[in-house]
């Protein structure tokens, strides 16, 4: 990591910023293939980190740990691994803790994570489990020494009665040990600078990172805007309809319009980007490369 850093946590705190890379864990020989590539051409940009998400239950959860930690031997990326709250016991997610730990791995992002049966239905704990990310991360900063993350949300939590109250919890987050969030995706940078502002309200100074997704999907990226919450500008939909049946061409509005995004983040202070890549690099690479981020991110 750039200065000499070993966590995130140091790298935000000499004012680096940050720029990372989210994959999910693939299901299929040929995801893993498409995953490795995806990770091979990202690399020589230089990313202060990158994460692979984490599911519900043994096989995935034992993937994401597996392929997190080829990542940190067998590449020169920083790897940060995701734990979350579901359908486990905390006996369970000790286990998981320590997988990563014994892979190399120091930085977690800390996730209650979405109800076993789907976003809307009511969120339920393992009888032995946590309920609350602000335990999950609680019980990582009892482990060791690690650098823990969260999520921050900046449309709110779907869950959340409201904006300040889900602005009350990631402070709560912060106060448990927490030492950076990460946005979820979002299309207005205006609801990013009022989540920091509420957070900072609540007394929650640790940087969030916003989150940014490159639409190379139109049915993909809707799907994923109804599970988090993220309204869909109409006006994106809009254009994205008129040449859904063209790929490049939604890829070409894709690539601009989180260029665009980033642009007035980065400019408005934010401390670094995120980015979704779908464990597809190309929309990633060229939005990396358009706005130079490679050089911001060696100072």
């Amino acid at each position: 990591m750039p200065g000499g850093a070993t966590t995130i946590r140091e790298l935000l705190a000499v004012g680096q910023r940050s720029f990372s890379f989210e994959f999910f864990p693939p299901k299929t020989d040929e995801g893993e293939r498409v995953l490795w590539e995806s990770i091979r051409l990202l690399e020589p940009l230089g990313p202060t980190f990158v994460s692979v998400t984490y599911g519900a239950g043994g096989t995935t959860r034992d993937r994401t740990v597996r392929v997190t930690g080829r990542i940190g031997r067998e590449t020169t990326l920083t790897a940060m691994g995701h734990l979350t709250c579901v359908g486990a016991s905390r006996a369970e997610v000790r286990s998981v803790i320590g997988s990563y730990a014994d892979a190399g791995v120091r930085n977690m992002l800390a996730l209650r994570g979405d109800p076993p049966e789907g976003v809307g239905s009511a969120w339920r704990p393992h009888p032995d489990g946590l309920s609350y990310a602000v335990e999950l991360v609680e019980l990582v900063r009892g482990m060791g020494d690690f650098c823990v993350g969260v999520a921050a949300f900046p449309e709110g939590h779907p869950e959340a009665a409201d904006l300040d109250t889900d602005a009350r919890h990631l402070a709560a987050k912060a106060a448990a040990g927490a030492d950076f969030a990460i946005s979820q995706f979002f299309f207005d940078a205006d609801d990013y600078f009022r989540l920091v502002e509420r957070a900072a309200r609540q007394g929650c100074e640790i940087p969030i990172i916003p989150g940014v997704m490159p639409v190379t999907n139109v049915a993909q990226i809707k799907r994923f805007a109804q599970l988090s919450g993220a309204a869909f500008p109409a006006e994106l939909a809009e254009r994205l309809h008129a040449v859904e049946d063209d790929a490049e061409a939604v890829r070409r509005i894709g690539v601009e319009t989180a260029c665009a995004l980033s642009e007035q983040l980065l400019t408005g202070g934010a401390p670094g980007l995120h980015f979704y890549t779908l464990n597809r690099s190309s929309a990633t690479r060229e939005i990396y490369q358009t706005l130079n981020l490679p050089a911001l991110a060696r100072g």
